[in-house]
C-alpha cells in the first residue's frame, strides 16, 4: 500500500530532489491582485495512457485480492479505496491481526505522477511499491512463495498470467500487473483541470482568490507539476520544526530511514494536492483532522506565516478545485 497523501511536507520549499534548509521567499510583499505569476509552473492531468487492457483488468484483479495476504484478509483495496478518494482516511493502515503501519496511506489515484513511492521514496517505482506491503510484516505480512501456490489454485490467473507473460506467474510479473492498473487510476476533469484548458469559469472568485494566493506565498515552490506536488523532497518544519514532541518515532524521520545521511531526517515526498479534500487525515502521521487545520500549520511550519482567515477560506477554496474524477464521477 502507497504508505495519506495530503497535504504535507512542504509549501516554500526549493527546487531539487534534496531537501534544503533554507526556505524560499514567503511572498509577503506580492499583491494578491497582481498577475498569477508562477501559473506556468501548474500542469493539467495528462490523459490516461492507452495500456493493454487485459493487463489492467489482470492488475485490477490482483489489486482486489486479499490472497497476497498471509491470512487472506488484506487486499491493497483495503487501505485504497476507490469509493473513499483512494486512501482509508485512517491516521495509519491498519493491516492483518489489527497490526498498524507508522504512517499514513496516500491515494492510489494518481500515484503514477509520483517521482518516487512512499512518503521516504524508498520505492523507485510503482511495481516496486507494489511488492513492499506483501513482504511488511505490519501489512500483507507475506511473500512470493506464500502468496503464488494461492493464487495458482486459481485457473483465471494460471491462464491470463501464462498469455500476457512468457514467465507465467512470478512475483515480478504480479507487480507488473498491478501497476499497469493504478497507471490508469488518473483522475480528470477537476475544475482546476478546466481552468487550466483555458475555462475561466471553472473556478469562482473566491476559488481564484485561493489560487493567486496559493502562487503568491510560494504553496506552488512544492506543489507544482502535473500532480501539484509529488516530484521532490522537503523537510517538514522549514521555519519551526513540527515533529518535536515526536522526535523519538522513526516514522518522523522520513527520509533519513532510507538514505542514513543526517541532513534527511524531517525529509518526506512532497505530496500531490490533488483530490487532497477528500482524502484526510493529513500529513504522513496522519495529525491534521482537517483541510483548514492543514493549510494553518503548512503556514506557520513551512512559510513562517499566520494566514487569516480569509487565507484559509480561499486556500481551502481552491483546494477543493483539485478534486477530480473517476468513472465519471466526481470523487467523494
Amino acid at each position: 500500500m502507497l504508505v495519506t497523501l495530503a497535504f504535507g511536507a512542504s509549501f516554500g520549499c526549493m527546487r531539487g530532489d534534496t531537501a534544503t534548509d533554507k526556505p524560499v521567499a514567503s511572498g509577503a510583499n506580492s499583491s494578491l491582485q497582481g498577475p498569477l505569476s508562477g501559473a506556468g509552473a501548474m500542469l493539467p492531468l495528462p490523459p490516461v495512457p492507452d495500456l493493454p487492457a487485459d493487463k489492467v483488468a489482470l492488475g485490477k484483479r490482483l489489486f482486489f485480492d486479499p490472497r497476497l495476504s498471509h491470512d487472506d484478509t488484506i487486499a491493497c483495496a483495503t487501505c485504497h479505496k476507490l469509493d473513499s478518494g483512494g486512501s482509508d482516511r485512517l491516521p495509519v493502515s491498519v493491516g492483518i491481526d489489527g497490526r498498524k503501519g507508522g504512517v499514513n496511506a496516500p491515494t492510489v489515484f494518481n500515484s503514477s505522477l509520483n517521482f518516487v513511492q512512499f512518503w521516504d521514496g524508498r520505492a523507485a517505482s510503482l511495481e516496486e511499491q507494489a511488492a513492499g506491503p506483501v513482504h511488511n510484516p505490519l501489512e500483507m505480512a507475506s511473500n512470493w512463495s506464500e502468496v503464488i501456490p494461492k493464487l495458482s489454485l486459481d485457473d483465471g490467473y494460471l491462464r491470463d498470467f501464462k498469455r500476457l507473460y512468457p514467465q507465467g506467474m512470478t512475483g515480478e510479473t504480479i507487480v507488473d500487473a498491478i501497476a499497469t492498473y493504478e497507471r490508469t487510476l488518473l483522475t480528470p476533469n477537476s475544475p482546476f483541470d478546466r481552468y487550466l484548458a483555458g475555462d475561466k469559469d471553472a473556478l469562482n472568485p473566491l476559488e481564484h482568490s485561493g489560487y493567486q494566493r496559493f502562487l503568491d506565498y510560494g504553496c506552488a515552490s512544492c506543489h507544482q507539476g502535473a500532480g501539484l506536488g509529488g516530484n521532490m523532497f522537503q523537510r517538514f518544519g522549514v521555519m519551526d520544526n513540527y515533529l518535536k514532541d515526536n522526535a523519538g518515532r522513526q516514522a518522523d524521520l522520513g527520509r533519513f530511514n532510507v538514505s542514513g545521511l543526517d541532513k534527511d531526517k524531517n525529509v518526506f515526498k512532497v505530496p500531490s494536492l490533488r483530490n487532497v479534500a477528500v482524502t484526510p487525515p493529513y500529513f504522513h502521521d496522519g495529525s491534521a483532522e482537517s483541510l483548514e487545520q492543514a493549510v494553518i500549520i503548512m503556514g506557520r511550519y513551512q512559510l513562517g506565516r499566520e494566514f487569516s482567515s480569509e487565507d484559509v477560506n480561499a486556500l481551502v477554496a481552491f483546494l477543493r478545485t483539485l478534486t477530480g474524477e473517476w468513472e465519471g464521477k466526481r470523487l467523494q
